[in-house]
């Protein structure tokens, strides 16, 4: 496991090395193969993702289509010979990466337990729409690109743009998300809520590695999307965690279950010990004291025949049978035909008669 979680790490750097940091113009035709590997690659995990047990876990799926979504619309612009076709692209891959900063923000309140307002996700949904909403606006609007345009470089098409007014909303959107991780990471270390190191470190690497790519192609003039790929690297960070916190949850459930059941047999034990101790003497000399009515009723009873047997087979009424019951609990030290079948199973089990 730790050796894939490795290779996924260095995954952006090799891209990073195979894409290189050409000016614009100067795209190759491998633009378009890595966009459609980071494309498939995330479709197949969300295919495995829907085939797996986690399926019904609701901003896991969240989180699955968000980075097929995001990666799907990196590899559609590439290919896109209109503008009208690649602003529809890029319109998709926003739709994503509006959503997926949200989905992994529930997903490590899940892992980490960490309690939350019930209306946060509403309010957290909103706001990514209203995100959406801006950066989806090229076309129709000039807030969010004050132009852009289509270039085509080597076969690989990639949008110019100049930024408008509300271009920095999104990049304060992904701070904002960013922040708020590692701020609850931080804090469930601090409260004890993440007791193994190992899956803190996963929910820290799954948070810096989005985090550090990021400041990368802010700083760094890059042709390729590194986050299409640091995605991918993310969610299978998250399914992992989550996949093995949800196994030891299970692990941990099963052992209180056993630890209870021996609770539950030692109580019962215990009590069984307390009513013989403090019944078997009487119990004893009663069984000896019975008149051969009684005793034959008793022996009846231990046969577990029903009460209308044992009037057939006595031939009495039910007013003398209730009456030979009042002596022969009276002489056992019991009050209920339950109770003398308790008393009687507990001595047979210890051979005590």
């Amino acid at each position: 496991m730790n050796r894939i979680f490795m290779l996924l790490a260095g995954l952006p750097l090799w891209l990073f090395a195979f894409v290189g940091c050409n000016a614009v113009g100067e795209k190759g035709g491998s633009l378009s193969v890595v966009y459609g590997v980071a494309m498939a690659a995330a479709l197949l995990v969300l295919l495995g993702f829907c085939l797996s047990s986690l399926k019904k876990e609701r901003w896991l799926m969240v989180l699955f289509v968000s980075v097929a979504v995001v990666n799907t619309g990196y590899f559609l612009i590439s290919v896109s010979k209109t503008l009208n076709m690649a602003l529809a692209a890029n319109m998709l891959s926003y739709l994503g990466s509006v959503f997926l900063p949200l989905s992994i923000l529930m997903v490590i309140l899940k892992v980490t337990k960490t309690k939350h307002p019930k209306w946060l996700a509403k309010v957290l949904t909103v706001l990514a729409t209203l995100v959406f909403a801006v950066a989806a606006s090229p076309g129709y609007s000039d807030i969010y690109y004050k132009q852009v345009s289509l270039e085509t470089a080597n076969g690989v098409s990639f949008l110019v743009k100049e930024y408008g007014a509300l271009h920095s909303l999104y990049l304060v959107y992904l701070l904002g998300y960013f922040a708020a991780m590692l701020a609850i990471v931080v804090y469930s270390l601090h409260k004890k809520k993440i007791t193994v190191v190992s899956h803190s470190v996963v929910l820290a690497l799954a948070v810096f590695v989005n985090l550090g790519v990021w400041l990368i192609e802010q700083l760094v003039r890059l042709d390729f999307e590194v986050l299409s790929v640091s995605y991918v690297i993310s969610e299978l960070f998250l399914l992992a965690l989550y996949a093995v916190i949800s196994e030891a949850e299970k692990l941990a459930q099963l052992v209180n279950q056993k630890e209870t059941m021996v609770h539950t047999v030692s109580v019962k034990e215990m009590k069984t010990k307390k009513l013989t101790e403090e019944q078997l003497e009487m119990f004893k000399n009663g069984v000896e004291e019975l008149t051969p009515t009684e005793k034959h009723i008793y022996l009846l009873y231990t046969q577990h025949k029903t009460t209308k047997e044992i009037m057939t087979e006595l031939n009495i009424k039910e007013n003398t049978l209730k009456f030979h019951n009042k002596n022969i609990y009276g002489k056992l030290g019991v009050s209920s035909r339950k109770q003398l079948m308790e008393v009687y199973s507990a001595v047979e089990k210890h051979n005590w008669l």
